[in-house]
């Protein structure tokens, strides 16, 4: 494969890519802002009516799952969201409810949603107290929220927020207020922003490992102590001394960090190159491991699931390839040498040197250049990019 031919390929697709989205230059973006802790007790709530509308609906759901039909025997129907949102109209009258009727259609739509997806006909129940509480929920449609000099208004109540993104200047869509493990609410919704296509034109492959989150094939790394590891030990103080409320704080400060550390990683990524290739690892056959921990602490599906959407948003071609052999295949020479790194025992070797070439390889950017490789392969020889 000519270096030459590839690269002009690149730029001819990365073109080509940047027209098209030219033309749909809108893409929809999900904003978080903090609400402030007075209205807590409104939406605690609101959200008790909704999980009220939710068990309702996973009631009847259960109810009609098996029909005895005569001279056939008990028949499965799948109910539909349409009929559901009927059965239950009268709802907020007979429990007097404040939440909206778009509100109650909303939990209801995302029932549906959710029993499609795990393709069960009851879900579990939302619980309002105790140990298995459930988180608050509150969705709203469009038109259930305006913003009103810098407050959010929602049923006839007005919710002071930390608005940082500057709301005025967006139109309000869909979305949802949510509550975290420490009892924060939040107001989530999206929003149409303009996407503007990046300016990088060099082509990146990415192996992801426990130790070194990200190994990129010309070298850039993202630590994993600078996610979680800071937060170990005072974790473990916490948890010893059995303070509940300091572990929350704990465990939301790592979740933060984390999310900060990887969007910021992602959004280089997504300005710097055209092209970025992944191994297609996967955290869920791994988190049944001993490596559990280690696992969930990357954070490996958020990791992707950014680089998808940013890549999308930016004009940036973004591919999964299959990382097999990635580690044993020397990147010089391309084939799988005797003193490759194999099983278990070679996740120690750091360092290697191929004996067919004779060339020395760091162990995470050799797999992250046959990941290039095998990304570029994929390009060239025709996978669609748009």
């Amino acid at each position: 494969m000519q270096e030459g031919f590839v690269f002009d390929f690149l730029k001819f697709t990365q073109n080509e890519r940047s027209v098209t989205i030219g033309v749909m230059s809108i893409c929809t973006k999900t904003l978080r802002v903090r609400i402030k802790d007075k209205h807590a007790k409104v939406l605690a709530r609101m959200a008790f009516e909704v999980n009220q509308v939710w068990n309702a609906t996973n009631e009847l759901t259960a109810e009609y799952a098996w029909v005895p039909i005569p001279e056939v025997g008990y028949v499965s129907l799948q109910t539909s969201e349409y009929d559901l949102q009927k059965e239950l109209r009268p709802i907020r009258e007979e429990r007097k409810l404040s939440i909206g009727a778009a509100t109650v259609q909303s939990v209801i739509a995302q029932h549906a949603k959710s029993r499609r997806q795990f393709k069960r006909s009851k879900l579990r129940w939302r619980c309002s107290g105790g140990s298995r509480r459930a988180l608050g929920w509150v969705p709203f449609k469009t038109a259930g929220v305006k913003l009103v000099k810098g407050q959010i208004r929602f049923c006839g109540e007005f919710f002071c927020v930390w608005d940082s993104y500057g709301l005025s200047q967006y139109e309000l869509g869909t979305g949802s207020f949510s509550e975290d493990a420490r009892g924060r609410w939040y107001f989530n919704t999206t929003v149409k922003v303009e996407a503007k296509p990046g300016a990088g034109i060099k082509s990146v492959g990415i192996d992801l490992g426990l130790k070194t989150v990200v190994t990129g094939s010309d070298g850039i790394k993202l630590d994993r102590r600078y996610i979680t590891d800071e937060f170990a030990q005072q974790l473990g103080i916490a948890q010893r001394a059995n303070k509940s409320k300091r572990v929350k704080a704990i465990h939301a400060k790592i979740k933060n960090s984390r999310r900060d550390a990887l969007h910021k990683f992602t959004t280089m990524l997504t300005q710097d190159y055209g092209a970025i290739f992944v191994g297609d690892v996967s955290s869920k056959k791994l988190v049944k491991t001993s490596m559990a921990k280690s696992v969930l602490d990357t954070g490996w599906g958020m990791l992707k699931e950014q680089l998808r959407y940013k890549a999308m948003a930016q004009s940036v071609f973004f591919d999964e390839v299959k990382e097999r052999n990635t580690t044993q295949t020397c990147s010089s020479c391309r084939i799988i040498p005797g003193s490759s790194p194999k099983g278990r025992a070679g996740l120690r070797i750091r360092e290697w040197t191929c004996c067919a070439c004779g060339v020395t390889h760091d162990r995470d950017i050799n797999a992250a250049k046959n990941i290039l490789a095998l990304g570029l392969e994929r390009l060239v020889g025709g996978t669609p990019c748009l």
